[in-house]
């Protein structure tokens, strides 16, 4: 094995199965169906890591391409982690040529600002003035 890493956003070669079965169990996406998720593949900028082309990792950017980008579903497999592989996945995504008109970014963590604020991230300046609506 020679350990070569890509970042990918050739939506051909992501491996969906693997994605929804991460997906299905984490507490963002708790039981997303593999229908669920290929629809979101579907309306998203996707990015796939591949370690000797074998997939270890996912996120996706819901965006405008000008405006607003909204980053998901970001993982990297367990038994990767730890290897730096997602500031390798977040870096991509951050210098990918369709995105670099983006002026506001913005996604959602439980356990992983030190991550994010790598990459310039902060908490919100002003809370109060978001609003959400979960069905």
């Amino acid at each position: 094995m020679s350990n070569t890493i890509q970042v990918s956003t050739d939506k051909e070669k992501l491996n969906v199965p693997f994605i929804q079965h991460f997906l299905k169990d984490i507490y963002w996406a708790a039981g997303r169906t593999i229908d669920e998720v290929q629809k979101t593949i579907d309306s998203s900028v996707c990015f796939g890591i591949y370690l000797d082309d074998e997939q270890i990792g996912f996120a996706r950017v819901i965006t405008d391409y000008v405006v607003f980008a909204y980053m998901m579903d970001v993982f990297i497999a367990e038994e990767h982690r730890e290897k730096g592989y997602s500031s390798v996945l977040i870096g991509a995504m951050m210098e990918e040529p369709l995105l670099k008109e983006v002026k506001i970014w913005r996604l959602a963590t439980r356990d992983a600002h030190f991550l994010y604020e790598k990459f310039g991230f902060k908490e919100l300046a002003y809370p109060e003035r978001m609003m959400e609506k979960i069905v």
